[in-house]
């Protein structure tokens, strides 16, 4: 079993497997080789070898737990005729969507679209590299993908104006995300993901009275899913006021923090396998500084079971001489 299954399966405090988010990608120079070359983000995404090859490159390394696949939670609205493109120093652009067409959608269609990842995982799985590791597999929650999908861009802060004025056209978007998350999620599944991580990005956006509608009653029938399929799941509700109560509400196998929220706080309110928190500027800073931040989230969770990771992901100016001292001080913690 990998140390990663160990801690959120059995709840064992006494391993510290690591493992970051965004591993696989910017600050890598090897990435950044591949990515000048290959201009356009989505084909990489579903070029088979090269994102098998670019998800390993960081475990060729640095002695992490595990592979994340190098992918996207917009390949969901993308494998639904979505049009989604990736502008340099802006991010994600989406294009209009024809929710009639979207209802009535194939999921051949969709399974096909969408099958370089599934052979990438499958490959990646099979890899010498991840022996005795885990493959994670993941997927956008449907609240953050319902932002992307009709902002069509990136919220940063805000929601455009008039957000919510189509419930109607809302609640049948949840709807087909729902349909088609659990058909990604199982096909990520059958070809060697074993865990899952829920990656809810702008779950920060919401006022409470929103969260039920939005967040808790469509992540929880997504989490029942991936227990059913008997995958530990773990959700990263980014920016949630209460992780208290969603941990309650959604149930996850397995909880990732975010770096703004206070890591005493949730060890003693959370009782489930905690997962991240640390922020992940500090990587930008000196290694004293670092490893300071390293010890300050072992020791909080030292009679927790808890998985070192960033409260968000690695900043593309990350220095990877930082990111092996950053896996050797949590290898290296007793």
């Amino acid at each position: 079993m990998s140390l990663i299954k160990q801690v959120i399966v059995n709840e064992n405090t006494s391993v510290n497997p690591i493992w970051i988010m965004r591993q696989a990608g910017r600050y890598l120079p090897e990435f950044r080789e591949i990515r000048r070359i290959n201009t356009d983000f989505i084909k990489l995404c579903l070029n088979t070898e090269l994102s098998t090859e670019i998800t390993l490159q960081p475990l060729k390394r640095f002695d992490l737990d595990a592979a994340i696949i190098f992918s996207d939670i917009l390949m969901i609205p993308y494998g639904l005729n979505q049009k989604v493109e990736f502008k340099k120093n802006f991010g994600p652009i989406l294009g209009d969507f024809n929710l009639k067409e979207m209802i009535n959608f194939n999921e051949n269609n969709f399974i096909k679209k969408l099958s370089p990842i599934y052979s990438s995982i499958n490959l990646v799985n099979k890899s010498s590299l991840t022996k005795d590791k885990s493959t994670i597999g993941f997927v956008g929650a449907p609240w953050t993908l319902l932002v992307y999908m009709i902002n069509k861009k990136s919220p940063k802060l805000k929601l455009i104006d008039g957000f919510f004025d189509n419930e109607l056209d809302i609640k049948q978007i949840l709807v087909i995300l729902e349909k088609f998350l659990k058909i990604h999620v199982e096909n990520q599944i059958k070809n060697g993901a074993n865990v899952i991580q829920i990656f809810d990005s702008w779950a920060g956006l919401l006022d409470d009275k929103d969260l039920a509608k939005y967040i808790y009653d469509p992540t929880l029938t997504l989490v029942e899913f991936i227990k059913n399929l008997k995958v530990p799941v773990i959700c990263f509700p980014r920016g949630i006021k209460n992780y208290k109560e969603y941990c309650e509400i959604i149930k996850p196998d397995a909880i990732c923090i975010d770096y703004e929220v206070d890591p005493k706080k949730i060890e003693k309110e959370i009782n489930i396998p905690v997962q991240g928190g640390m922020d992940p500027k500090i990587l930008l800073a000196d290694k004293d500084a670092l490893k300071k931040e390293i010890i300050k989230y072992l020791d909080i969770f030292k009679d927790h079971p808890y998985i070192f990771n960033l409260g968000h992901g690695v900043l593309p100016e990350t220095d990877p001489n930082m990111m092996e001292y950053l896996v050797k001080t949590v290898k290296d913690y007793k």
